[in-house]
């Protein structure tokens, strides 16, 4: 359900995690960029980081100290093998975790493609009032997350609620 209060674009950083893709061919990336453009919102920053966990939590730790970021969308590391580490690197720095996102992604995802939905470990939460986002690397899997539940979650007018909310746009106290 969306309410008749006004729309409030966040900005948002979007970052790739993988050790082969670079910007011509980042598909999923890409996907996320427009969107979130489609949906109107702004793209705040974006980059490629190979898998390396302490890079990725690095890059994430400073779009979550900057207050005009308000959600950073990750694509890569959520699966099983020996270099995906997104949910290693990046749940240590949340606030709260937001346990439903995967969860319902992989409902979602269920209906996709099966039971491979059970080897990804997509995750959300909230650190400093950001939110942080964790998908799979495919381009489906980010159409998937984004159509199925972010677009309505990170949209104000959403309702009964929304993501929106927990973010300083969201609560009243806006950066500066």
């Amino acid at each position: 359900m969306v309410s008749t209060d006004e729309f409030k674009a966040l900005s948002i950083a979007v970052l790739t995690l993988s050790d082969t893709r670079t910007l011509e061919n980042d598909t999923s990336g890409d996907a996320l960029v427009e969107l979130l453009g489609e949906a109107g919102h702004a793209l705040a920053a974006r980059e490629l980081c190979p898998d390396d966990k302490y890079r990725m939590r690095a890059i994430v730790s400073q779009w979550i100290a900057d207050p005009e970021i308000d959600v950073v969308l990750t694509t890569g590391g959520t699966g099983f093998t020996g270099r995906d580490s997104t949910p290693e690197a990046l749940v240590p720095l949340f606030d709260q975790a937001i346990d439903t996102f995967g969860e319902l992604f992989r409902q979602l995802s269920y209906q996709e493609i099966g039971t491979s939905t059970v080897q990804s470990r997509a995750t959300a939460g909230l650190a400093n009032q950001t939110l942080v986002f964790c998908m799979p690397g495919s381009t489906g899997a980010c159409r998937t997350a984004w159509s199925g539940i972010l677009k309505e979650q990170l949209d104000s007018r959403h309702r009964p609620c929304n993501f929106v909310a927990m973010t300083r746009k969201g609560s009243g106290v806006h950066p500066g």
